[in-house]
């Protein structure tokens, strides 16, 4: 910074001594001219005429676009202008300042280095902070910041970076505190730097600061120095465990809708075959019921279509068939013999 803040009681202070002086001093110079140049009367009086003339204009002052008026009477902060012309008590009674309020200033919070050094565990211990899931991590920011007000800036604080240091320190801090580690060293860092500004400016407003903060860059979180190699092996692990999980859904979505598949259609084939088995013995029984309504109007005829089914099926399937002459009724039964079976082969060997 190029400017470092005033203490408001030592401004007012100084400056009533300086305005003390230069009074005596000027009217020291006024009597020593007069006396040189031997003035009396309507001499003296243009004189001192152009002399009180010349103190009221020097009242008049002009604020640039980028700065603030002070205005302090006897070193009393009094008045705050904007750019433009303005016009104040002449001096010494009013004296005026022009911070610049449009510059950009910067604050570098635990951007050092980490150090396993002796020399630097008191910085290394300002850098820990404690996440939101109870682990430690080394977190450092910049904080760009401008003046807002710059009479507030000058008056109302005693040591303005000393007190934006504390204040962006301790904002950063809660907001640390509030996020797990693995989001603040990811895809929350944006989060925290924004989060961590609103908090900031929050209070340096409480604090009647003058301080405007303009942006918050998380610059890094990480953990601490002593510990982070034993972080990468678990951070490892995880992505290790991350992408053994990832293969087992990948495997589970491919294999479980092929075993859905094939549960539903080993349903459906046995939806099937029960739909046919309970067709055939509905309709099994309902000729059952048939016949035996048959059989219980004429149980002889019924027993003998019956007796003569089963034996034409039988009969169907047999190659050979032996009749028995000598039984009752079959007498009237013409033997049959295919010859066409006993000239094929007699019709082969003629060939040969």
């Amino acid at each position: 910074m190029s400017r470092s803040p005033m203490d408001a009681d030592s401004a007012a202070t100084s400056g009533r001594r300086a305005h003390s002086s230069t009074l005596v001093g000027m009217v020291q110079w006024v009597r020593y001219y007069i006396q040189l140049l031997g003035l009396r009367g309507k001499g003296l009086f243009l004189v001192l005429a152009l002399l009180v003339f010349a103190w009221i204009n020097a009242g008049i002052y002009k604020v640039q676009p980028d700065e603030q008026g002070i205005v302090l009477r006897f070193g009393k902060w009094v008045d705050t202008t904007g750019p433009g012309l303005h016009y104040h008590l002449p001096y010494p009674i009013d004296t005026v300042l022009f911070p610049k309020v449009t510059q950009v200033n910067q604050l570098q919070l635990g951007s050092g280095p980490a150090s396993l050094s002796s020399g630097q565990d008191e910085s290394s211990r300002e850098r820990q902070m404690l996440t939101g899931d109870e682990n430690i991590v080394e977190a450092g920011c910049a904080v760009m910041w401008r003046i807002k007000d710059a009479g507030q800036y000058l008056f109302k604080i005693q040591n303005a970076e000393a007190a934006l240091k504390i204040s962006a320190e301790s904002a950063l801090r809660e907001v640390i505190g509030r996020t797990p580690i693995q989001a603040a060293m990811s895809d929350k860092r944006q989060q925290i730097a924004d989060q961590t500004r609103d908090l900031l400016q929050s209070l340096l407003d409480k604090q009647n600061s003058g301080i405007q903060v303009t942006q918050v860059q998380l610059q890094r979180v990480d953990p601490p120095a002593a510990v982070i190699d034993a972080f990468n092996d678990v951070q490892r692990a995880r992505a290790d465990q991350e992408r053994a999980r990832n293969e087992a859904e990948a495997y589970a979505n491919d294999i479980l809708p092929r075993a859905r598949g094939e549960a539903s259609h080993i349903n459906q084939e046995a939806e099937a075959y029960k739909s046919q088995a309970v067709n055939l013995a509905d309709g099994d029984a309902k000729s059952f019921l048939a016949v035996y309504a048959s059989y219980a109007k004429a149980k002889d005829v019924t027993a003998w279509r019956l007796y003569m089914e089963g034996i034409d099926e039988v009969l169907k399937k047999a190659t050979r068939v032996i009749v028995d002459t000598s039984g009752k009724g079959v007498s009237g039964v013409v033997p049959y013999l295919p010859l066409t079976d006993k000239v094929k082969p007699a019709s082969k060997d003629g060939v040969k």
